[in-house]
């Protein structure tokens, strides 16, 4: 039996619960409806019916005659009919989307007026107004339907208003508006005269809209679908422009800037609700209704409570006071600022409208990220010159320096400085340091300067391809905008934005109720939040915001301290093993130095330390001046630096000589790495510390690579290291899985392996193909085509390298049920990450100090969200 798909509701039929099919506008107004609210009738066609549309390119058969068939009962509720000259029903067409779009799509109001009703309008109103309603009619039909550019019909009124002698629209009089409707219809030209012909060329113009670009864009902006639709919702027409005991405007239940729980917002007395929103008149506060209107004042006041009990949620509505009678034309959840949504979250909790977990589920990682670092103003104008990826979230101010050690000579003299180069190597960390941002024009999320901005808190923006950097001249170019050395920027690496000159920042705030939802969070969550820092700041500001381990300690980036890279270069540049083991001496008690500080700092709470990772190339200069340089320093001649030098170089360093297999290489280094670690383990537990170190050896793909480390480094210096102290200490020895044929033959790992910690960067690296330096050339081309739907070094792969990480906790555990197994690559501050990590059973997530209470967050959500 053949059953006709129903593809339009009326009010009466619908819930909240029917987003998906009705859109959110029209389920809410569905379900305003039937909770009694005073809401114009009408009924909403489906998003159903739009996707059909847009496949076939034509509107369904069906659905003429099922919104003729609901037309017939807007009639019967309202008393007035479609198209009746006498006593016209005119509705406005809105879009209205499963997800809240504000002003994406489109709108047609006072639909269904021609020269016939518009004379039944003015007998029932007055003239002037039934000509006001008739020109914006003309000027959305023409707009939405037509396609004729808003600003010609702006055009025309203001050469009507110029002969007029008037500044503003409400000032004109009949005539004028007349003179105004004659003009918009030269434009237009074509408006069909039958209203319900005008009806179905809007409902497929609003359907349309759907694929027009600023929709296209604000969902791919915000990693909304492209594949819902939109419904489209006809609604009686209420008039706000009747007259002084009329007027519109936009409520909402609580401050969107602050969360005061206090109604907020905006109204203007006869005015349609466009009125309110388009600044053609400056809107009064909605403090103000309650002189002019009071009773009306506290209507919508009750309705806001109202709304607010029903959707546990604060509402921004739109509303309508036709002839000192309210109706309430639209809800949904109200759009907020991150200090904002904390507020909301906390108190509606503690007004028991909503539960703790529930609280902790409306933060989004997004929002804590703009808490946590100043941010461009977004109440000024900037100027915008080009736009890279957002490694490092923050905004810095400052003049641009190109060479890394006069960055670092200028901001350590208090200059702020923005340190742009076309992409930084380790050999730039104290330009880093000294900067307030840096800006490079390669490299992707991962890239060298994307992670250590990162674990500094510093703003970062990388791959920012549009700049042509000349490093000669000291300049770079974007479009028609030159900066030279000396000028002012700044860098939003909130939104990847680099802004000509100094924009004002607002600083970040940390409330009491952000900190109560993080213990709120701390007391759900089963899974630990640890941190990648390599030096006690880092270290003290993880615990500062509240990381239980450190997950990452990475030993190179000690290496590049100015007072030891010399040593560093002298040991790498040796040729003989006794001359490499006199460097490694220098070395060790910077080494352990280094140790003793973070075990003090951490006291009571684990560490894991990474041995030597990255190519031994990455420190040794390549111009030809650090030669030289180097070469008197060591007292050899420049052409056996260069010659080293030439000998380092690898076609592909990630996939070269590094990690675990220059510790089997070159012994010595790992066997200096891990006596220093253990010295400085046994001398601060001596010194009363409660110590907890981990050794963790990098880049393994094979268990006889960590066995080899195992038998041949770590053991024998340990049993040396207690020996001579006369003491001994527990610690632990793991591997990172970032290698895929770690993760596939983990069970063998887990055998001589205490702990495993996911390296997803570079397993994402390895897995997909992708060089994380080079990125930037062609994932955000890929991201628009949405042939990535999220960049794979920020938001964790879960079909790809998910699977990976699943069998490789399986397989260990089934080896050793004991392990401990976390993440450590950047996705372990990522939301959707984190809570993946958590369904694949991790003990713990780490990420850059500044994550953390993103992570602590997202770990509670991931508990909630399962149960």
């Amino acid at each position: 039996m053949f059953t006709m798909t129903k593809y339009v509701y009326s009010f009466k039929e619908g819930s909240k619960d029917m987003k998906k099919l009705l859109g959110g506008k029209g389920a809410n107004l569905a379900q305003m409806t039937s909770i009694g609210l005073e809401v114009p009738p009408g009924f909403t066609v489906t998003t159903e019916a739009c996707l059909k549309y847009l496949e076939e390119e034509s509107m369904p058969s069906e659905i003429d005659g099922q919104m003729r068939e609901k037309m017939d009962d807007l009639e019967e509720q309202t008393s007035k009919k479609f198209g009746d000259p006498e006593n016209p029903l005119l509705v406005s067409v809105r879009s209205g989307a499963a997800f809240s779009m504000p002003g994406m799509m489109d709108t047609i109001l006072n639909l269904g007026l021609n020269q016939d009703t518009l004379q039944g309008l003015i007998k029932l109103t007055d003239e002037r107004f039934a000509y006001d309603s008739y020109r914006r009619f003309i000027n959305m039909f023409g707009e939405v339907v037509r396609g004729i550019p808003h600003e010609r019909f702006e055009e025309k009124m203001d050469e009507v208003k110029e002969q007029k002698g008037v500044e503003k629209d409400v000032e004109l009089d009949v005539e004028g508006m007349k003179e105004v409707c004659k003009k918009y219809m030269e434009l237009v030209e074509d408006i069909p005269s039958d209203p319900w012909q005008q009806l179905m060329e809007a409902t497929k113009a609003v359907f349309a809209s759907w694929n027009n670009k600023r929709a296209v864009t604000y969902r791919e902006i915000n990693g909304l679908p492209h594949d819902m639709g939109t419904a489209v919702n006809v609604q009686s027409m209420v008039f706000g422009n009747t007259g002084d005991n009329s007027g519109s405007g936009v409520a909402f239940t609580r401050d969107p800037a602050t969360g005061e729980n206090k109604m907020y917002g905006e109204f203007l007395m006869n005015a349609q609700g466009e009125d309110v929103v388009a600044g053609i008149r400056t809107p009064m506060q909605l403090e103000e209704l309650k002189e002019i209107l009071p009773e009306i004042h506290s209507q919508l006041n009750y309705v806001c409570k109202i709304l607010e009990k029903e959707y546990r949620e604060m509402q921004d509505l739109e509303f309508t006071i036709e002839d000192g009678r309210l109706f309430i034309l639209q809800t949904r959840d109200g759009k907020r600022t991150p200090n904002a949504a904390v507020k909301i979250a906390y108190d509606m909790a503690n007004e028991n409208l909503i539960t703790k977990e529930i609280a902790l589920t409306r933060i989004t990682g997004e929002q804590i990220e703009k808490l946590l670092h100043k941010q461009v103003d977004p109440e000024v104008d900037v100027e915008k010159i080009a736009k890279g990826l957002n490694a490092s979230p923050g905004a810095a101010c400052g003049k641009v320096y190109f060479d890394t050690d006069e960055a670092a000579e200028r901001g350590n003299d208090g200059e702020n400085v923005i340190l742009v180069r076309r992409e930084t190597t380790p050999e730039d960390i104290h330009g880093m340091a000294a900067a307030q941002g840096v800006l490079t024009s390669r490299g992707g999320m991962t890239s060298h300067a994307a992670v250590v901005a990162r674990g500094m808190g510093q703003p970062c923006i990388v791959g920012a391809e549009e700049l042509l950097i000349d490093m000669g001249r000291e300049q770079f170019s974007a479009g028609n905008v030159v900066v030279k050395k000396g000028d002012m920027i700044t860098i939003n690496g909130t939104t990847g934005d680099i802004i000509l000159g100094e924009a004002p920042l607002i600083e970040p705030e940390f409330s009491t109720e952000f900190q109560e939802l993080l213990l709120w969070a701390d007391d759900i969550r089963q899974m630990g939040v640890w941190a990648n820092a390599d030096n006690p700041n880092d270290a003290r500001k993880a615990l500062e915001f509240g990381a239980e381990g450190i997950g990452l300690c990475r030993t190179e980036h000690m290496f590049f301290d100015p007072e030891r890279l010399d040593t560093v270069q002298e040991m790498i540049i040796a040729e003989k093993e006794e001359d490499r083991e006199k460097a490694l001496a220098k070395l060790m008690p910077m080494q352990k130095k280094d140790f003793k500080e973070m075990f003090e700092v951490m006291d009571g709470h684990p560490i894991i330390i990474r041995l030597l990772d990255p190519p031994l190339h990455e420190f040794v200069p390549n111009d030809k001046e650090s030669q030289k340089s180097l070469a008197n320093k060591l007292g050899i001649p420049v052409e056996e630096i260069s010659e080293r030098v030439k000998r380092l170089e690898e076609a592909n360093p990630m996939l070269g000589h590094r990690g675990c297999r220059l510790g089997i290489s070159y012994p010595s280094i790992y066997r200096m790495q891990v006596r220093a670690i253990l010295e400085a383990a046994v001398e601060t537990s001596n010194a009363g510390y409660d110590v907890l170190p981990r050794i963790m050896v990098p880049l393994v793909g094979n268990v006889k690579e960590l066995s080899s480390i195992k038998e041949k480094v770590v053991l024998p210096v340990a049993e040396e290291v207690f020996k001579e102290n006369g003491n001994s200490i527990d610690y632990k020895l793991g591997t990172m899985i970032e290698i895929p044929r770690a993760a596939i033959t983990a069970d063998e790992i887990a055998t001589v392996a205490e702990f495993f910690s996911f390296g997803t960067n570079d397993l994402t690296q390895m897995t997909l193909g992708f060089s994380r330096d080079d990125v930037g050339t062609f994932v955000p081309g890929y991201l628009k085509q949405g042939v990535l739907s999220d960049d794979p070094f920020q938001v964790l792969d879960q079909k790809g390298v998910g699977p990976l990480v699943e069998m490789a906790v399986k397989k260990g555990r089934t080896a050793n049920p004991n392990m401990s197994i976390g993440i450590c690559g950047e996705h372990g501050g990522e939301s959707s990450s984190v809570k993946f990590s958590y369904r694949a059973g991790l003990d713990y997530v780490s990420c850059s100090p500044y994550r953390v209470p993103i992570a602590r967050i997202a770990a509670a959500q991931a508990v909630i969200e399962s149960q």
